[in-house]
């Protein structure tokens, strides 16, 4: 869905309701690789005092497929703080006629949730429109006025592939008599390019003919590519809380007073919790013990009580329900290791595949996820909360490599999460095969992971056999499986590794040639298709490092000899390296097969070296192996 939120408003409604927009007048550069046009997207933020900001919006999107659909949803997010009102939704054919105009009555209301069990104020209003012809237009705008000064929304073209736009434009009014900051932060790629001025109270900023980005693989996320602006009140209101936000150790000081300090609150029940678990040994072996304890006794549900949402739920609650979320749950863990002695810090961070980190230089709210972190002598132990999976100091792809605000008393500090080498991020893989003289194989299979390629794996955990074999199947199609059964599946929690062995047969694996079988040397392996791209306009984000082993025992049919493998090959590239070498022994080939791809964002230049690089490892995992009936 479009964040409608941060997309356009306006200043003058009645000129821009007599507008007529016929898909025909579009740009053909726009076009290209779009679903959705955003014709207009026009938004007007007044501040008028801290506890007062008007917003108006009006956004125009023409959309041209079935695929652009979703990206025109009209909807709303508000609050016991926010209210809405002069709604409006008028849709017009691709000639420009109107079709039909809605008002708030035609949307649907719901809980701003997805999780599904929820507890919340946020809610959303949605109206989604069912095309009967493809392209139309839908012309969408509401005021609203918000109590809470402390989120203004940033202003970006867009935020999905696929969109391209016409004209945007955010003016700000600011009669508030406290001071703005804003910062703009140009296109790293000069992808577009903001246009800024400012006359008085009034700032106006604005973009204009953005061409769509398309969902190309491996392509950054637009944020990472379109310029934006951000901006933050150096006097701020959340809930009727008053504070100020001129630099990281203010605003830090604010938010564990009014945040974290209201919500450490310890209880008789919570010291006796702590005290049954006879803590003993290390720091280490004391956060572990606590965090392994408080995994098996919660689970994660999604909170948006209390102040704007942000403020956790109370320890003595989770501690009764044993549910919350990832406020509530890390805010209990902090005040089990309280009660324990040991000092830790919540920590505020963006969760997401692609690291975005905070500005240093541009304090503001932000976020969308808290961990915790515990420092110690030998580094910081960092805690995801909200999984009764993951393991002990481990955190996922979604919160590594960026950086976190860590509340403290005294301010804000931003600090580093790990950072996993390709070795750290790995896959080790064992097969013994049987060739069978009917092109069958039999065979069984050791698999280990680590790191991120660990956190790909925890998806097994909570399915049955046969759901697990069901995955392996699809995972591993590759093979094309006749039966595979997943055993011994450990989630070892105090390593961060997962392990499993699995049995399997596949019929047609080799193929005949005369007196001959030739077969694949790398059963499973990754067949992903990478095409070169000769007009690649934008550069490719390779997200992960990672480390593949592969050690693969072929035992041959009696009666047959090793005729042929290839020779050992060893390809080295800036992207990372790829080696496999193959030793024979009487009836058994081996086959070791190494892999390290290294994360980077690379140059558009560079794209077709890497797909060159790719297509190497592929053909390799490809060569045959030739043996001879004797």
């Amino acid at each position: 869905m479009m964040k409608i939120l941060f997309l356009g408003a306006l200043s003058t409604a009645s000129i821009y309701f007599a507008q007529i927009y016929p898909a025909s007048s579009i740009p053909e550069n726009l076009k290209k690789n779009a679903n959705v046009v955003i014709r207009k997207d026009l938004t007007t933020v007044q501040i008028n005092k801290v506890d007062e900001i008007r917003y108006q919006y009006n956004t125009v999107t023409t959309v041209l497929n079935k695929d652009g659909d979703e990206k025109a949803i009209a909807y709303i997010p508000y609050d016991k703080s926010r209210s809405i009102s002069d709604v409006k939704v008028t849709v017009y054919d691709e000639f420009g006629k109107k079709i039909k105009s809605y008002s708030k009555s035609d949307f649907s209301d719901f809980a701003n949730n997805r999780q599904g069990v929820f507890y919340s104020d946020n809610r959303v209003m949605v109206f989604s429109y069912t095309p009967v012809k493809y392209p139309y237009t839908i012309d969408f705008s509401y005021q609203s006025q918000d109590k809470n000064t402390v989120f203004i929304p940033d202003f970006i073209p867009f935020y999905s592939t696929n969109t391209s736009l016409e004209e945007a434009q955010m003016k700000i009014i600011n009669t508030s008599g406290i001071d703005l900051r804003s910062k703009v932060y140009p296109s790293k790629y000069n992808y577009a390019s903001v246009v800024e001025s400012s006359n008085g109270n009034e700032k106006n900023y604005s973009y204009k003919n953005v061409p769509a980005i398309d969902d190309a693989v491996l392509i950054p996320e637009p944020v990472k590519i379109l310029p934006s602006v951000s901006f933050a009140l150096t006097k701020f209101n959340l809930a009727g809380r008053e504070g100020t936000l001129n630099n990281w150790t203010d605003f830090g000081t604010w938010y564990y007073n009014n945040l974290i300090d209201p919500v450490a609150v310890s209880t008789p029940a919570i010291k006796a919790e702590v005290a049954a678990l006879q803590l003993q040994g290390s720091v280490e072996d004391k956060v572990k013990k606590i965090y392994q304890y408080m995994q098996n006794k919660t689970r994660y549900i999604y909170v948006g009580l209390g102040i704007g949402g942000w403020l956790p739920m109370m320890p003595d609650e989770v501690h009764k329900k044993g549910y919350g979320d990832c406020k509530g749950l890390t805010n209990y863990m902090k005040t089990l290791l309280d009660e324990a002695g040991i000092p830790s810090y919540y920590c505020v961070i963006n969760s997401g595949p692609s690291q975005v980190s905070f500005d240093p230089d541009f304090p503001k709210m932000g976020g969308n996820h808290v961990i915790l972190m515990v420092p110690t002598e030998n580094g910081n132990i960092w805690l995801e909360n909200t999984s009764q999976q993951t393991a002990f100091n481990h955190l996922g792809f979604s919160t590594t490599d960026r950086n976190v605000l860590s509340i403290r008393k005294n301010g804000i500090e931003l600090i580093n999460t790990p950072v996993y080498s390709a070795d750290q991020n790995k896959e080790k893989q064992k097969l013994k095969i049987k060739i069978g003289e009917d092109n069958s194989i039999i065979g069984e299979g050791n698999f280990f992971y680590t790191g991120n390629q660990y956190d790909y794996n925890l998806g097994f955990v909570n399915l049955n056999p046969k759901e697990k074999n069901d995955a392996l199947k699809k995972r591993f199609d590759v093979l094309n499986f006749e039966k595979v059964e997943m055993k011994n599946f450990v989630n070892d929690k105090d390593k961060a590794v997962i392990t499993y062995d699995i049995d399997f047969k596949t019929n047609n694996y080799c193929k005949n040639a005369g007196s001959s079988l030739i077969f694949r040397a790398v059963p499973i392996f990754s067949d992903n298709v990478y095409k070169s791209d000769e007009s690649r306009e934008l550069p490719f984000e390779i997200r992960q490092s990672f480390e593949d082993e592969y050690e693969i025992s072929f035992i041959i049919p009696k009666g047959y000899k090793i005729d042929e493998t290839p020779n050992d090959i060893s390809i080295n590239s800036e992207f990372g390296y790829y080696k496999l070498s193959f030793v024979k022994n009487g009836e058994e080939i081996k086959v070791n097969r190494k892999v390290q791809v290294n994360k980077g964002t690379y140059f558009k230049e560079k794209y077709n070296d890497y797909v060159g690089f790719r297509k190497k490892m592929l053909n390799m995992d490809n060569s045959k192996i030739l043996i001879t009936k004797i």
